[in-house]
């Protein structure tokens, strides 16, 4: 009995395989990834490593803006001596 299920299930994979339908999704496959690549998309890697990028230069930005605040004030204060 568990050949016979097992002999099932290898027709019915090879049936699978050489069907029109294994064709139709390698076709569907291939204009999909066709179109894809006329778009200016990005992998998900890419965009993590330009998150990380965003997010180091942001902090960089924020600690020289303020560095040039109490520049700034001390100057200021300077002035009004």
């Amino acid at each position: 009995m568990n050949n016979f299920f097992s002999d099932l299930q290898s027709k019915i994979n090879q049936a699978l395989e050489n069907s029109p339908a294994k064709d139709i999704e390698k076709n569907v496959k291939a204009m999909m990834t066709q179109g894809f690549s006329k778009l200016d998309l990005v992998t998900r890697e890419e965009f993590d490593v330009q998150s990380q990028v965003l997010a180091k230069t942001r902090s960089k930005l924020e600690a020289v803006e303020q560095r040039l605040a109490d520049l700034e004030a001390r100057l200021n204060t300077g002035a009004a001596l």
